[in-house]
């Protein structure tokens, strides 16, 4: 998935460029309000004995800021680079400048720009951990609150996506003292050794009508992906690298997964950032593999319209052919030069193996994809990479769940906003706990991963409309009753 990440951050980055040509605040561009810094972090918060530190980015933004007294709204960095578009685009900046909030964004350690010339070196991951970066985040509170010479008036509220959904909710549970609320937006919360339920949810989402879907869809979805099993298995690898205009041909079993990730890799993209506007939506994808006759389409015919799927993809991206090798794939893993620091692929590995798992397995009955696609194929990288047993792992999940209380974490003021049609919902909070407004959700029936965080567009879903305004409610409400808090 991360080629398709990084198409959704290419596309996400250019329509933030387009919109900030013809935006000004105060007559000057609004791109020209925001500085970057650097602060020199430890790289063990934890040992007091180690004086290593490291360079951590971070951006921000005062063009909408009531000085001296205005909210701080902290965009939280995740699994890979900042950009100066993080403060210039989004729902938390369209907040933002409603509540005349300071806007800052602080980048992920080891991601990015932060991180030393040898941080991928596996000897100094060891340094690499969410307890790390949220403690990270407080020192950054601190060295800000100096800078701009903040106090208790200067409400701060966290706000992040995804893997940094999560940080937001643990900011706010660890550091309850610094951040008086948290948006958690499609924030997996709960670590999952075994993430099969993901590729269920695609597979339900894809009969979703409501969206395009339908029972057809997932069918043919299933048809094609068996028969480019049993093309494997028949000993036509050769024919399907042609059809699928593959690097290499997948003769041995590691390029033949690889294939399938490929393959799964556009449906499961199409379905986690549905009406994005990067890849195709659902609708798109079904319209593709299924026929305008209502029928069912037969095995051969599903193979046929997986194979034009993945021309229309690949005709996006600027790749010359697919590359299916695992060699490769590993090589570009084992890469520790800094360069490489860009593409995060090594550093999140690396996290799933210590602290996350999330391994989109497809070895049951409701997988719309390939078996082959197993927890001991993805969890073998741990001990070749960075030699961490694959024993060891159920151990780094049970720890992670324990330290920050997963789904069932106690916390105050933490706002879970999810979409119906999103796999990672299975590993967030989608019910609200009301005991003392502890736990509060917003659920979005008909959207996808991430969807409420894109600034605000007319022709977005109203579900969508009707969350934004939901989230703005909550965030209205904690900046008030913060203000009561401090007149009392």
């Amino acid at each position: 998935m991360w080629k398709i990440k990084e198409r959704v951050r290419d596309v996400q980055l250019q329509k933030a460029k387009q919109h900030l040509l013809t935006y000004t605040v105060g007559g000057s561009q609004l791109v020209r309000h925001v500085k970057e810094g650097r602060i020199h972090q430890p790289l063990d918060h934890f040992n007091q004995q180690d004086i290593g530190t490291f360079p951590q980015k971070f951006f921000v933004n005062e063009a909408y800021w009531q000085h001296p007294d205005g909210p701080v709204f902290l965009f939280i960095g995740g699994e890979g680079p900042i950009f100066e578009s993080d403060l210039l685009g989004g729902h938390h900046v369209e907040m933002a400048e409603k509540h005349r909030a300071l806007l800052l964004t602080l980048e992920h350690r080891f991601y990015g720009d932060s991180i030393n010339s040898d941080g991928l070196e596996t000897e100094n991951l060891a340094y690499l951990s969410s307890q790390q970066a949220l403690t990270d985040l407080a020192v950054f509170h601190q060295y800000i609150s100096q800078t701009f010479n903040l106090s208790r008036r200067n409400t701060w509220i966290s706000f992040g996506g995804s893997y940094s959904g999560a940080l937001s909710a643990w900011f706010r549970g660890k550091f309850p003292h610094l951040v008086y609320g948290a948006v958690a937006s499609s924030a997996p919360v709960e670590a999952k050794l075994d993430f099969s339920a993901y590729n269920n949810i695609v597979g339900l989402s894809l009969t979703n009508e409501a969206v395009g879907g339908s029972e057809k869809c997932l069918a043919s979805v299933q048809e094609a992906f068996a028969a480019v099993e049993g093309a494997l298995m028949g000993g036509n690898a050769s024919q399907l690298a042609k059809d699928f205009g593959c690097c290499q041909i997948p003769k041995d079993l590691n390029d033949q997964i690889e294939l399938m990730e490929n393959l799964a890799d556009i449906v499961m993209g199409t379905v986690q950032y549905n009406e994005e506007g990067v890849l195709m939506s659902i609708n798109e994808l079904c319209s593709v593999m299924t026929n305008d006759s209502g029928t069912y389409v037969e095995q051969t015919e599903a193979y046929s319209r997986l194979v034009k799927l993945a021309q229309i993809y690949h005709s996006m991206s600027e790749e010359p052919c697919l590359d299916i090798s695992h060699e490769k794939t590993l090589k570009d893993l084992m890469n520790t030069t800094l360069h490489s620091g860009r593409n995060p692929e090594r550093q999140w590995t690396y996290q799933t193996c210590t602290e996350f798992g999330f391994y989109q397995t497809c070895e049951d009955l409701t997988c719309p994809f390939s078996g082959m696609l197993t927890l001991q194929t993805s969890t073998k990288l741990c001990p070749m990479l960075f030699g961490i047993s694959q024993h060891s792992l159920p151990a780094h999940i049970t720890f992670t769940n324990t330290y920050y209380g997963g789904i069932g974490a106690q916390t105050h003021r933490v706002l879970y906003v999810n979409g119906g049609l999103d796999p990672w919902k299975e590993l967030s909070v989608v019910q609200a706990r009301t005991e003392e407004g502890q736990t509060q959700v917003v659920f979005i029936e008909d959207t996808a991963h991430c969807a409420d965080m894109m600034r605000s567009d007319v022709t977005e879903r109203h579900s969508l409309k009707k969350a934004r305004q939901d989230i703005e409610n909550h965030v209205a409400s904690w900046l008030k009753m913060a203000a009561q808090e401090k007149t009392e």
